[in-house]
């Protein structure tokens, strides 16, 4: 678990603060959290490089020649042009090193600023105490900078005690690929590894080993900088090498069928709504897909069931309309209570998330063969209500490893389900209870164990979902617009006023 908030900063702490506050120099040049964030990645590369090629034991040359030898040597607007030089080489390396620098730049336009940033890190040295310190810098800044409302880069971070506990109730092992087809930042396959390294078994054969070593751990991310800024924390915490084939693919997991399966698939899906055209859907040539939606949580869900081998196990975070959602949500929710074993829902307090006012949820569920008396593979969903036992999070009382705990002790990981001890926040709903519900709903308010389960959601909820489902709509509405007005623009039309030939 994660430490208390309260425990003292370590040094990788006070370097990551000493990093990040470099950050607000260069805010006044125009370099933004995100950009800075990956020069940074840029030069700890290159450092670390430096150091690997000059251990005195084991020695690795893993960029071909000592790039920030050449860089410290200089000074000046010489410096700037031994740094850029190297950029330029790197971006043409195998694998990650082409990842990494295919379209990274020199964001300080200041020789001097640029100067002070190289000294320090220089300052640090990446190769020392394993993984764990390098990596802890860097995901300090990571979550710096998604915690930095300026960069909006919240969407794509996954508070790490929330990854911490679900990897704790699903226990990766040797024997499992993992993938994430939303990684983002690289969390769930950080701490999958991290979790496979604590409790690694003895035994293990060299063609295991060889297996965790080259494709054990994969991801999938749409945007490409951030796609940079995962196999850059994949590499610092020692689940790939600079000269690895790359781990992270950059593009959108949904516009084709899997081609490797997964054992395990952790993953939160990018919230909101369409992503293609209006007259467009996934499953337009995606024929595994249950329905056609244009919600991006519900066709996640859908890819995620391909994606996992029989078998294979999942925890998917996804908003509460998912649980609600009528059409395709009905029917999507029918589909994975009949073709997976839905056992756990665990019911996140508002605001565990960076964007304000999302009620999010994890879904825990296995894929399974089709039962031969034709009954859904659910049996009893177990739902943990954490909004009732805390207060929505904010940016200075975020939920701590400590907040999960005793969901994790519910969850009793490893232990057949059956053991599991109901309690005032934590009940099990038969599934013939849950597809007797009004459209499917699994939007489950766990009471006290006098009140009926199955009672309404209060009216202030209603009127909550109402509205994130309008506010759905309005984004969707807007990007379709904006699509249109881009696609008319070279024919002089514009969407947003009429067109001067046409009829009234």
């Amino acid at each position: 678990m994660n430490p208390p908030a309260s425990s003292p900063p370590g040094p990788d702490q006070d370097l990551a603060k000493a990093l990040w506050s470099f950050a607000d120099v260069l805010r006044e040049d125009g370099v933004s959290g995100l950009e800075y964030v990956e020069q940074l990645a840029s030069l700890i590369l290159i450092k670390l490089a430096h150091e690997q090629r000059r251990r005195p034991l084991n020695p690795v040359d893993v960029i071909g020649y000592d790039a920030w030898a050449e860089i410290r040597r200089s000074a000046g607007e010489d410096q700037r042009q031994h740094y850029e030089q190297a950029v330029v080489r790197l971006a043409h390396g195998p694998g990650n090193l082409g990842l990494l620098f295919r379209r990274a730049q020199d964001r300080v336009p200041d020789p001097a600023k640029l100067s002070r940033l190289i000294d320090l890190v220089d300052s640090y040295n990446w190769s020392g105490n394993e993984h764990g310190g390098r990596g802890a810098v860097y995901e300090a800044l990571l979550a710096r900078l998604t915690a930095d409302a300026k960069t909006g880069a919240g969407q794509f971070y996954t508070p790490r005690p929330l990854i911490e506990a679900i990897v704790q109730c699903v226990q990766p092992g040797v024997g499992d690929t993992i993938i994430d087809p939303a990684c983002g930042t690289g969390g769930f396959l950080i701490k999958s590894f991290e979790y496979l390294v604590e409790h690694f078994p003895t035994g293990v054969s060299p063609a295991v080993r060889a297996r965790l070593t080259a494709g054990a751990f994969a991801g999938t991310e749409l945007v490409e900088a951030t796609a940079r800024l995962a196999t850059m924390n994949l590499l610092l915490h020692g689940v790939t090498r600079p000269d690895d084939h790359s781990r992270i693919a950059v593009g959108d997991a949904l516009a084709q069928r899997p081609t490797q399966h997964a054992s395990l698939v952790l993953t939160t899906p990018p919230f909101g709504r369409r992503t293609m055209l209006a007259d467009e859907t996934y499953a337009d040539y995606r024929p595994d897909f249950w329905a056609a939606t244009g919600n991006r949580q519900l066709n996640f869900l859908q890819h995620v069931h391909s994606l996992l081998q029989i078998n294979g196990r999942a925890a998917v975070v996804v908003p509460d309309n998912v649980l609600f959602e009528g059409g395709a949500g009905e029917h999507v929710r029918r589909r994975l209570l009949d073709a997976c074993d839905v056992h756990t829902l665990l019911r996140l307090p508002t605001g565990v998330f960076y964007a304000a006012g999302v009620k999010a949820n994890v879904l825990f569920f296995d894929k399974r063969a089709p039962r031969a008396d034709g009954r859904p593979s659910t049996q009893r969903l177990w739902v943990y209500d954490l909004r009732s036992r805390r207060s929505a999070p904010t940016k200075t009382a975020t939920l701590t490893g400590t907040d999960y705990e005793d969901f994790v002790s519910a969850y009793r990981p490893g232990r057949p389900r059956g053991e599991r001890v109901a309690s005032r926040v934590f009940r099990s709903f038969s599934v013939e209870d849950l597809l007797a519900r009004d459209h499917t709903n699994l939007d489950l308010v766990v009471a006290e164990p006098a009140n009926d389960p199955f009672a309404p959601a209060e009216p202030d909820a209603d009127l909550h979902h109402m509205a994130q489902e309008i506010a759905g709509e309005l984004r969707a509405a807007l990007k379709e617009l904006t699509a249109l007005t881009e696609a008319l623009r070279p024919y002089g039309v514009h969407a947003d006023r009429p067109d001067p030939g046409a009829a009234t």
